[in-house]
C-alpha cells in the first residue's frame, strides 16, 4: 500500500509557520500542488524560497480568512491556474483566552471569526468546486480542547467544538458528490502559539503525565494523518474527528500506567541482578 496524491492540488489556510507549515510541506513533498495561504506576509516569503529550492509545485497568497472577499479571489485563482482543487486543509487559528469573567469580546470574537468562521468562508468558497469535480477532502483543524476544554479556554474550546460540529454538518450535505468533510484534534504538539517545550519542568511532567504516549507530539504527527485523510485510502471515512493527542487522557491518570512499569522494570532487574549472583556464586 502506498498513499499516493501526486498531481492534486490541495489549499492549506494559515501555512505560514508551525503545523500548517509542516503540512503544507509535506504534501507538497508527496506531490501535491500547494497553495498556502496566510495572514503574514513574511512568512509566505519563506515558504516561497522554500519551494524554490526543494523544487515543489504550488503558490503563495496572502489571505485573511475572516475576508470573504479575499478568500473569493484567492479560489478563484486557483480553479483558473489550475483546473481544479482536490484538498482543502482549514488549518489557520489562533487561541487566545482568559477566565470567562476577565475574557475581552474583542478575543472572544478573534477565536470565533478565525477558527470557526474562516472555516465556514473557506468551506463555503471551495464546495461548489468540489461539487462540480464530484470529488474532494475537506480537512479542518480541531482541538483536543473541543473534548475537554482546560481553564481559561473558552473561547478557544467553544470554537474548536463549534468547528467538530460543522465538519459532521457540511459532510452530511456533501456527502452526495463523494466529497469527505473530517477533522482532526492535536493534542500537545509544541508550536510557536502554545509554547509547551519551553515551560518551566516541573509544568512540562505535569502535562506529560496526561499522555498515554508521554512525550510531545510532533508537527509531522498531523502532517501524516492530513496525507492519509487527502488519499484514497481515506475514502470512506467522513464527518468525524480523530485524535492525534498520544492519547490524552484515554484513561483518567495515564500516569498510572509509567509507575507499574517503572516497578516492573525495577523488580526484573532485580531478579536478573540475584539470578546472576546465585550463578557467580
Amino acid at each position: 500500500m502506498h498513499i499516493d496524491l501526486r498531481g492534486q492540488v490541495a489549499i492549506v489556510t494559515g501555512a505560514g509557520r508551525g503545523i500548517g507549515k509542516e503540512i503544507a510541506l509535506t504534501l507538497a513533498s508527496e506531490g501535491v500542488i500547494t497553495v498556502i495561504t496566510d495572514i503574514n506576509e513574511a512568512n509566505l516569503t519563506e515558504m516561497k524560497e522554500e519551494f524554490a529550492r526543494q523544487g515543489y509545485q504550488g503558490a503563495q497568497f496572502q489571505c485573511d480568512v475572516r475576508d470573504y472577499l479575499q478568500i473569493e479571489q484567492v479560489v478563484r485563482k486557483v480553479e483558473q491556474t489550475y483546473g481544479r482543487i482536490d484538498i482543502l486543509v482549514n488549518n489557520a487559528g489562533v487561541a487566545g483566552g482568559g477566565p470567562v469573567e476577565a475574557l475581552a469580546e474583542e478575543v472572544w470574537d478573534l477565536n470565533l471569526d478565525i477558527n470557526l468562521k474562516g472555516t465556514f468562508l473557506m468551506c463555503k468558497a471551495v464546495a461548489p468546486i468540489m461539487k462540480k469535480q464530484q470529488s474532494g477532502r475537506i480537512i479542518n483543524a480541531a482541538s483536543f480542547a473541543a473534548i475537554v476544554p482546560s481553564y481559561g479556554s473558552a473561547a478557544y474550546a467553544s470554537s474548536k467544538a463549534g468547528v467538530e460540529q460543522f465538519t459532521r454538518v457540511l459532510a452530511g450535505e456533501l456527502g452526495p458528490w463523494n466529497i469527505t468533510v473530517n477533522c482532526y484534534a492535536p493534542g500537545m504538539i509544541p508550536t510557536d502559539m502554545n509554547h509547551f517545550a519551553e515551560q518551566p519542568e516541573a509544568q512540562q511532567q505535569r502535562l506529560l503525565d496526561t499522555l498515554t504516549l508521554r512525550r510531545w507530539g510532533k508537527k509531522e504527527d498531523v502532517a501524516y494523518l492530513i496525507c492519509f485523510l487527502a488519499s484514497d485510502f481515506a475514502g470512506y471515512i467522513t464527518g468525524t474527528m480523530i485524535d492525534v493527542s498520544g492519547g490524552k487522557l484515554a484513561t483518567q491518570i495515564p500516569r498510572v500506567a509509567y509507575e507499574r512499569a517503572a516497578a516492573e522494570q525495577g523488580q526484573s532487574a532485580m531478579l536478573t541482578q540475584a539470578a546472576g549472583e546465585r550463578q557467580g556464586g
